[in-house]
């Protein structure tokens, strides 16, 4: 009887913690974590079809655009180096919360602060939650992936994630888009809708089960290091470059490319860009699935062909102002992005040692924001003294010869077992 009574009153633990022992499974958390990720991502590219509306209303320059643009960029840096490790020991959930919840902060900086200045600080907090998020939210995937799936490799909780998190971009833009396009309030609507969805994200990662144990001992915080096996250290450098190239299209189509156009190409329904910018994430997240069974140097063969077809492409629509050039351009690019974006996510799991591997999907993840930064900002600064075909021209040399660069030293430092 004593025991019957006892388990009908709640432990003290349970009280603290409501959640507890209403968590969901592992293959059900697997999908609430890459949903929360989608959103998270989606968020983060609210402002792309924005930036001509705030640039007419306050008439600030193209270079702001990609300053305003790249302080989120500075912020997921940031929150990369000082957090996107700690969840290995702390715990992903512990980790993810707080990232999510700080995106909702932005969406209402965005609603209630909404000229430049209150711009680039709420895409600087984006950032902040991102960086916390996005290294943590692969490592989640993949051991809720292990978890529920003993008996399955890692290969589609790669995909999936990498598919989150690339996916997240095209489909926030078109979404914000269709928003603009038919929605009243455009500078308030998509904010609104994206504040509602990011709570949600945050109640599924309440749900969602924890996936690392904590320490027989506290550990020392310290900031963001790699430790990487020294026979795997040039591959995994090689990889960190790979991202470096993969998401310098994400910036250049998630900043800049709707400017492309509407003022080099002539289109300036806000639709016209968010489909354009959507087939190119659509690439980005489909294609590395038609190439899963490809094995690391044979994706980044093939990632790095299409890249160099892409930018070819994009150039010349640009210069010949052809929208359908300019679409085509932008698949072959993004495809190229996800493939080579989710062999470095690949490799890195590779070569992490044991127990940190949340802490060597944040040095990938550092150098791919890096990537997504400075690029873009390089772009905008010389479209101050160049044409805008120059300054793309420019921009696709530079981010092509890293890319290539990158893979010949993965391709020729191969893993030593």
């Amino acid at each position: 009887m004593k025991a019957t009574q006892d388990a009908a009153i709640p432990s003290t633990a349970a009280r603290a913690n409501p959640w507890r022992g209403r968590r969901i499974s592992h293959r059900s958390g697997f999908w609430a974590v890459a949903a929360a990720f989608l959103v998270a991502t989606s968020f983060t590219v609210v402002t792309t079809p924005l930036w001509s509306i705030y640039q007419e209303r306050d008439h600030f320059s193209t270079f702001m655009v990609t300053v305003a643009f790249a302080s989120y960029a500075v912020g997921v840096l940031i929150s990369l180096f000082l957090a996107g490790h700690v969840s290995d020991w702390m715990g992903r959930r512990t980790i993810m919360l707080p990232a999510v919840l700080l995106e909702a902060l932005a969406a209402v900086g965005f609603l209630f602060w909404n000229d430049l200045p209150g711009l680039i600080v709420a895409r600087l907090v984006t950032g902040l939650g991102l960086g916390m998020f996005t290294a943590t939210a692969t490592a989640h995937i993949a051991e809720l992936h292990s978890q529920a799936h003993p008996d399955r490799g890692g290969a589609r909780a790669d995909i999936v994630a990498t598919a989150a998190n690339i996916g997240g971009f095209g489909i926030g833009v078109f979404a914000t888009s269709l928003l603009v396009q038919f929605a009243p309030a455009p500078l308030s609507t998509p904010y609104v809708v994206f504040l509602v969805l990011l709570l949600l994200a945050a109640s599924a990662i309440a749900l969602t089960p924890e996936t690392v144990s904590p320490p027989a001992e506290p550990r020392r915080y310290r900031p963001q290091r790699v430790q990487i096996p020294a026979a795997a250290r040039t591959r995994y450098f090689a990889a960190a470059a790979i991202a470096f190239a993969a998401f310098a299209v994400l910036g250049l189509f998630t900043s800049l490319a709707p400017s492309f156009i509407s003022d080099q190409l002539h289109y300036s329904a806000p639709l016209v860009a968010g489909t354009v910018v959507l087939v190119t994430f659509a690439s980005a997240a489909g294609l590395q699935i038609g190439v899963r069974r490809l094995s690391l140097t044979a994706g980044v063969v093939t990632g790095v062909a299409l890249y160099v077809a892409g930018f070819a492409a994009i150039i010349t629509a640009v210069s010949t102002a052809t929208l359908a050039l300019f679409l085509i351009g932008g698949a072959l690019a993004g495809g190229a992005a996800g493939i080579l974006f989710s062999t470095a996510i690949s490799a890195a799991g590779e070569a992490a040692m044991v127990g940190h591997r949340g802490e060597a999907l944040a040095g990938i993840f550092l150098s791919a924001y890096a990537g997504l930064a400075v690029p873009v900002v390089g772009l905008g600064a010389a479209t101050l003294v160049l044409s805008m075909l120059a300054a793309l021209s420019a921009f696709s040399v530079a981010v092509v010869a890293i890319a290539i660069i990158g893979a010949a030293v993965f391709i020729t430092h191969p893993v030593q077992g």
